[in-house]
């Protein structure tokens, strides 16, 4: 692929021998650490682990997907390392790390120990960075990053795993779309396709990709339109609870818009920082990429075009997945297999 080759001895130095100090996170994959070159060149290495079934095929696709792939919206991958039985590959480092981490937290909990309220107020904190400006922002690099994705690139991308924690943040808070594990690509005359076994995070999931396998272009616009309602509210769309109904996130925003109460979605620590009409709009364009068919659903260029325009939108319909119990209905086919590691949540199954 023509990528550049580091050295294995350069590498093992950069991240003290892959010490836990240096740890960034993990997957089915392996892990990723941080590194620092001699020359003080900052990146993240993500180390295949040597008794990883999955993480092999994983890395392999991501390098197919996205090493010829440059967008400001996209995390950079600076090149590889396959050197005795080491399979690694090298990205820029992202300083603030992943938007999860920052849009969600333990406030909304009950600390049950000292070390949950000392969480709870970093996580606070985290929140109260992010105002809205650097929100709408977010938002708004993220949609410019699947437009080129879809549209712009060589390869026309399907991400299928768009989640808040595969959006990194540089020092600037510039959202840049990770992991194109999962990926997979188009020719010019394709539109949509069909597999035997559904890969992704529930929550996320499109309707007619969690239940019957297709995905298209309109999957990944399902999974921003999530992105987008969590976003605004710093809220998860799984394990979403309001004291007056059994919804999930989709369902509460859905039922606040049909009451004309949609700005009751919006985070209460972005303060007074808020442009209302920029809130509504991205509420509005949320719902709009949900709706349970995808045929209804706005492409990206679409979408792009509503965030930033001022002129009307078309009404949405209901989403899809409108109620955890929809979500839960998923998870009892026998034939599924969940596997879970730092709070992401990779998912395999068997279409029906």
């Amino acid at each position: 692929m023509e990528l550049p080759l580091f050295d294995l001895a350069a590498i093992v130095c950069a991240t003290n021998s892959f010490s836990n100090d240096r740890k960034l996170g993990e997957g089915g994959f392996g892990s990723v650490f941080k590194g620092t070159l001699k020359d003080g060149q900052e990146m993240a290495v993500k180390r295949l682990s040597k008794h990883s079934t999955q993480g092999l095929n994983e890395l392999k696709n991501e390098v197919t997907h996205i090493a010829k792939l440059q967008h400001r919206n996209l995390v950079k991958l600076l090149g590889c390392c396959i050197q005795e039985d080491e399979m690694m590959l090298i990205y820029e480092f992202m300083p603030n790390k992943s938007l999860d981490l920052f849009i969600f937290g333990l406030t909304t909990q009950k600390p049950s120990s000292l070390v949950h309220f000392f969480v709870g107020l970093q996580d606070q904190r985290n929140s109260m960075m992010l105002d809205w400006p650097k929100r709408f922002d977010i938002i708004n690099g993220i949609a410019r990053g699947l437009l080129y994705l879809h549209q712009d690139s060589r390869l026309r991308v399907i991400h299928r795993d768009l989640k808040a924690s595969n959006v990194l943040l540089d020092r600037g808070f510039n959202p840049k779309i990770s992991d194109f594990g999962l990926a997979r690509s188009f020719a010019e005359n394709e539109t949509n396709a069909k597999t035997k076994k559904v890969v992704g995070t529930y929550g996320y999931m499109s309707p007619e990709y969690a239940i019957d396998g297709f995905y298209s272009t309109k999957s990944d616009v399902y999974s921003f339109g999530v992105l987008v309602l969590e976003i605004v509210s710093g809220k998860r769309n799984r394990g979403f609870t309001h004291p007056g109904h059994s919804l999930n996130l989709l369902g509460h925003a859905w039922k606040l818009y049909t009451e004309g109460r949609s700005i009751e979605v919006l985070d209460t620590s972005v303060g007074d920082s808020s442009d209302p009409h920029e809130v509504l709009r991205s509420i509005h364009v949320g719902l709009l990429c949900v709706q349970r068919n995808q045929a209804d659903r706005p492409s990206m260029p679409a979408a792009v075009l509503m965030l930033s325009g001022e002129g009307s939108l078309p009404q949405p319909q209901k989403p899809g997945f409108y109620s955890e119990r929809d979500l839960n209905e998923l998870e009892v086919d026998p034939s599924s297999k969940i596997f879970s590691a730092n709070e992401v949540t990779f998912t395999l199954m068997e279409a029906r």
